[in-house]
């Protein structure tokens, strides 16, 4: 059982303000508000009109609670980005399932000591935990993320489907982690529901970016930070052939990253989220394509009428 608040533990306050992003989170929330401690004042819950207990545990934790109609991760984290009140000039992007870890909290705690200067974003390691297992292995860790930045310097492109936030200016690395684990995945219905809808962002991101020529806001390159280098990969990602890429994706991380050291949770996941998914996204980018040629065969017929 959680409780209520997070204790008093006399840590001086980080200069950062924190928004979270919510839907029925009543299962995450608690552990993520109780991760952040004392060390933040400025605390937002970013709420997409939950039916649960979030907004309860959001107020019971002192968290400010705002709700915005959800129309995309990317959109949301605009939104909040654009039109949440911060007290402080630096912001912590979470979500619900994240857990930032005590020695995140104490390098946090030496970093903003004084306001850095010559620096727009931190890039955070992430540990992706999967039903209570660290996916150690695989190359899913380290993984980094742009979660702490100058909210004025930071922005997104709303057309990637893996909404990640970019800023304009000089980058660090942090040494310490947040932790991915969400409690939901214990039901494999949801992890499947959630990336059936992935799948099908995913499927469209990669044909405008390939067949329509949308192109990145940022330059993808091979020895850039790493966000730079993802959109590098995603690139070579798009070339290889439907259908073959998923088992190639599975070989690498599962035998030749050693992903089968993780176990048994790690086999669903690598299976899963390696596999299954990736097989999912090229079949659905086979149907959009099918419909939009369908599409445009009516459209001719109906022109040439």
């Amino acid at each position: 059982m959680h409780p209520s608040a997070p204790a008093c533990d006399h840590r001086p306050q980080i200069p950062v303000s924190v928004f979270i992003l919510t839907k029925n989170e009543e299962r995450n929330l608690p552990d993520c508000l109780l991760s952040l401690g004392s060390s933040f004042k400025d605390v937002h819950v970013v709420d997409s009109f939950s039916s649960d207990n979030t907004e309860n545990i959001a107020k019971n934790y002192g968290a400010k609670f705002v709700q915005h109609k959800f129309e995309g991760h990317t959109k949301q984290r605009a939104w909040a980005l654009a039109n949440i009140d911060f007290q402080h000039e630096w912001v912590f992007a979470l979500d619900a399932d994240h857990r930032v870890t005590p020695e995140l909290l104490a390098e946090l705690d030496r970093v903003f000591h004084s306001i850095p200067v010559g620096v727009d974003g931190f890039f955070v390691r992430r540990r992706q935990i999967f039903r209570g297992r660290w996916m150690r292995h695989g190359g899913y860790y380290p993984k980094y993320m742009m979660k702490i930045f100058r909210h004025s310097a930071a922005f997104l492109d709303e057309n990637e489907f893996d909404y990640r936030f970019y800023v304009r200016g000089t980058t660090r690395k942090l040494e310490n982690d947040i932790l991915e684990r969400n409690e939901k995945e214990w039901e494999i219905n949801f992890f499947i529901e959630k990336h059936l809808k992935f799948a099908s962002e995913l499927a469209s991101e990669e044909i405008s970016r390939t067949m329509e020529n949308e192109p990145y806001l940022v330059r993808p390159s091979a020895f850039g930070n790493s966000d730079e280098r993802v959109l590098w990969l995603k690139g070579l990602w798009n070339m290889l052939p439907l259908y073959v890429r998923p088992f190639l994706l599975f070989f690498y991380r599962y035998f030749i990253r050693f992903g089968f050291l993780d176990g048994r949770e790690g086999l669903v996941f690598y299976t899963l989220q390696s596999f299954w998914f990736r097989f999912i996204v090229d079949v659905r980018i086979e149907e959009i394509l099918a419909h939009k040629r369908v599409g445009a065969i009516g459209a001719k017929r109906a022109g040439n009428g």
